[in-house]
């Protein structure tokens, strides 16, 4: 009986530190007064446009002041997005960067009639964009891809969440039409 129990605590004990060792990706001051969670798919061009758009001015005003901090979730809605959200969390050092290009640059690699040409198409952007990724051993990662996965499970159970991009602001999804002026208006509520 002991050995089974030693043997459970050291499965479970296991799996906690790998989800200990991938972290979420998150722009702004930890102890922000307002948590703002993004779900998105790194092959949408609504996600894509919000990067371009909103996300800049967000950033400026409520970001950088320390008024806000922005949790950045998985949502993919295709393999795809699945591969690119593991490239972007494979790295903790340069998730954040990794995942803005990939959003600044969406129409650079998301490109090719099959997985396998977009795959390629995925390597050669990160390669020539200079981030510290070993694209394999990422693409192939179980537990970063189970992370990811975990991320949409929840979004769908824990906020309704079907369509990217999809805002969560102190854990009350957003509803209204989603840009700047809209955003502003409820964060400036909360402050």
């Amino acid at each position: 009986m002991k050995k089974i129990f030693i043997v459970l605590i050291l499965f479970f004990g296991s799996m906690t530190s790998v989800y200990a060792e991938t972290k979420r990706i998150v722009s702004g001051n930890e102890n922000a007064k307002i948590t703002i969670i993004a779900y998105e798919s790194l092959t949408c061009s609504h996600c894509a446009n919000f990067h371009k758009d909103v996300y800049p001015k967000l950033k400026k005003e409520y970001i950088d002041t320390g008024l806000a901090k922005i949790e950045f979730r998985h949502f993919p809605l295709d393999i795809a997005a699945l591969n690119a959200s593991k490239i972007a969390q494979c790295n903790n050092e340069q998730s954040l960067e990794i995942l803005e290009s990939l959003y600044l640059n969406q129409q650079a690699w998301k490109k090719g009639g099959t997985i396998d040409e977009i795959n390629i198409n995925l390597k050669e952007f990160i390669k020539k964009e200079g981030f510290r990724v070993d694209f394999e051993k990422c693409i192939n990662d179980k537990e970063i891809e189970n992370f990811v996965l975990n991320d949409r499970i929840e979004g769908t159970k824990n906020f309704k969440v079907n369509a990217t991009p999809t805002i969560i602001i102190n854990n009350k999804k957003f509803e209204k039409s989603l840009n700047y002026k809209n955003l502003k208006k409820s964060l400036e509520k909360l402050i």
